[in-house]
């Protein structure tokens, strides 16, 4: 399906959802000075897989955007990875400063070098290290996934959680998916790639339905049964009828009645 116009069209698109990906979640946490709900494992697993990701993207000649792509995710990573440094365990300002420079710069010399390492082995047509750098890179993107999943499995809970910040990676996710379908040639480890983290991305989304709209469909059905008993009573509503909320959100708005700790 060779559509250079849409590849590069939709592989911008990707660029961008994954330019703002974190964004939200950075400004959420420099608002509350907390990264409650947010996993510094994560951030850096995904700041190392932006290495094979890069690494795959740019020897495979992806279109520009999907190049720049894994930089960027690499970069706002790191910094998502202090911010749970300075907030979470107190570290001192430039104790995070030094420690995310010195891994990016270690991650860039590791990019730089394997990708000039994998061109070589490509023009002698060896194609299981782009093979490695391709299962690596959505085995980490899934690892910081999974790791949420973790979280909401022990806590029982999807607080902390925003989830603009997860549609926007979800939607960073499918334009790059798609992207790679309009390419000159379908390539499957990309797909691979892309989908496996849109599928996991799904699966969150899911479970903030089951965490919080559950609760709120009980918390109405209760309220009715009241108004049956008491038409006259009035109840406390929520100021919003929205069931995805960010952890901003919840801080400004005080905890829902359905929402449990």
């Amino acid at each position: 399906m060779d559509n250079r116009v849409a590849e590069n069209v939709l592989g911008t698109l990707g660029a961008v959802c994954w330019s703002i990906q974190l964004l939200p979640q950075i400004i959420i946490n420099y608002r509350r000075h907390d990264t409650e709900g947010l996993q510094g494992s994560m951030m850096l697993l995904w700041a190392v897989a932006g290495v094979p990701l890069g690494v795959y993207n740019i020897v495979e000649e992806f279109n520009i955007a999907l190049r720049i792509q894994p930089q960027i995710l690499t970069t706002l990573s790191l910094l998502t990875w202090a911010q749970c440094l300075y907030y979470g365990k107190k570290y001192q300002i430039m104790k995070c400063c030094v420690a995310v420079t010195s891994l990016l710069l270690l991650l860039g010399g590791i990019e730089a070098g394997l990708i000039f390492a994998l061109r070589a082995a490509k023009s002698r047509g060896l194609e299981w290290p782009l093979i490695v750098m391709a299962v690596l890179s959505a085995c980490l993107l899934a690892a910081g996934v999974l790791r949420h999943y973790w979280d909401i499995y022990v806590h029982r809970t999807v607080r902390g959680i925003s989830f603009i910040f997860v549609g926007i990676d979800a939607a960073g996710d499918l334009f790059s998916l798609v992207s790679v379908l309009f390419g000159p040639t379908i390539d499957v480890l990309g797909i691979i790639i892309y989908g496996t983290e849109l599928t996991l991305w799904v699966g969150i989304f899911i479970c903030g339905g089951v965490f919080n709209l559950r609760p709120w469909i009980k918390e109405r059905s209760g309220q009715r049964d009241d108004n049956l008993q008491d038409p006259l009573s009035l109840h406390p509503m929520p100021s919003s009828t929205s069931v995805f909320r960010t952890a901003s959100g919840s801080e400004v708005m005080g905890r829902r009645p359905w929402q449990s700790s």
